[in-house]
């Protein structure tokens, strides 16, 4: 029997780190799926997913009682994701070496065909903004399962709903993506007929 969540973080606090990294594998793909969601970027998602248990293992010990681990955590990816982002604008500013690095990755072999990278990371912009639009009941489940490649298991235990529940809000989620999806199509097909 797997021990609950409350039971791991209290032996986190006083400095398992055993119970940590339970924690950690239970809440790595939700950490990713949120990260991701805000930086559209799978390698830096990575890492700033991993920098977030850093600093959640430094603070485990300020977690009040009472308080959910999963919130807790959310917000400690949140406050890492808006540093990493104050950062990258105090280095863009710093000047030419920022240059120098953007025209180095651009003479990589990434750059073969800028065309379709523009197009995939323009399509890619356009449905994270639209999952970002989407209520949260909705698009916590997308996340984890599309986004962080969970399983219905996992999902439902890190979001407490019964398996019925998660296959419906994903499906009713689903549907909502993809009328957005849509919608910039239809309005171009009405338009074009006027």
């Amino acid at each position: 029997m797997t021990e609950p969540d409350e039971v791991l973080v209290g032996r986190s606090q006083r400095g398992d780190r055993a119970a940590f990294e339970e924690l950690v594998r239970r809440f790595g793909r939700l950490v990713y799926a949120r990260v991701y969601l805000e930086v559209g970027d799978a390698h830096r998602a990575e890492d700033l997913a991993q920098e977030t248990f850093l600093v959640a293992w430094r603070k485990v010990g300020q977690l009040a009682q009472g308080a959910t681990f999963r919130g807790w955590l959310m917000k400690v990816a949140q406050t890492v994701v808006v540093d990493a982002v104050r950062r990258e604008g105090r280095q863009k500013r710093a000047g030419p070496r920022a240059a120098a690095e953007a025209l180095d990755q651009v003479a990589g072999d990434d750059a073969l065909d800028p065309a379709r990278r523009v197009e995939d990371d323009e399509a890619r912009e356009r449905a994270l903004a639209m999952l970002a639009s989407l209520p949260d009941e909705y698009r916590a489940p997308l996340m984890l399962r599309y986004l962080g490649g969970s399983d219905y298991d996992t999902i439902g235990r890190q979001l407490g709903l019964s398996n019925g529940s998660l296959r419906g809000l994903l499906h009713r989620g689903l549907a909502m993506l993809r009328d957005k999806l849509a919608r910039p199509a239809r309005e171009a097909a009405v338009a074009a007929r006027r």
